[in-house]
């Protein structure tokens, strides 16, 4: 996992908590490279798990809250440091279905190795998107808070439904965006 996610993931902790609970939580984790994240490293999605578990037990917020809050915040990151890929588009459809064609293959291009997950779009019915998830990491409760972050960001009025499709490692996560709802 890039280390971008981890070094945005501290700030949050930092600016939504304290100092404090960075330094309690890099150190209840114990990461091999001790927290020391640079935006273009890689490292084990494993830490940033439990990074986030940490945070759950000195926070008492549950860890699926916590990854929706983070991925809400993720995205306004990244709205705010890769301004020209995300105001290329008008709106949450148009920029959502260009997750794979152009968000993907713009990443690749910063992060070579970077390992994304994959997203398969559906239009089934105006005014209605379906975004199918899929990663080996199963992080949907990051995704839906970088859903939730590009709903907010764009300013539109679309109401978010979530179900799992199928079962085991091969599960993934159904997202229904519904505009106007």
């Amino acid at each position: 996992m890039k280390g971008v996610v981890f070094t945005v993931f501290l700030e949050m902790v930092e600016e939504k908590f304290s100092a404090d609970m960075v330094d309690d939580i890099l150190r209840d984790a114990n990461p091999e490279n001790g927290g020391a994240y640079t935006s273009v490293g890689t490292y084990s999605h494993e830490e940033i798990v439990a990074l986030v578990v940490s945070l759950s037990q000195h926070s008492g917020i549950a860890v699926p809250d916590l990854l929706k809050a983070f991925g809400e915040y993720l995205f306004a990151q990244f709205a705010l440091s890769y301004p020209q890929m995300i105001s290329a588009r008008a709106d949450v459809f148009s920029f959502l279905s260009g997750i794979e064609d152009v968000i993907h293959s713009e990443v690749r291009k910063l992060y070579p190795d970077a390992q994304l997950p994959r997203f398969d779009i559906e239009h089934p019915a105006k005014g209605t998107m379906v975004m199918v998830y899929r990663s080996i990491r199963h992080f949907e409760d990051l995704c839906e808070g970088l859903i939730l972050g590009c709903i907010k960001h764009f300013g539109e009025s679309i109401a978010l439904s979530r179900s799992t499709v199928g079962d085991g490692p091969g599960r993934a996560e159904r997202f229904e965006l519904t505009r106007g709802a």
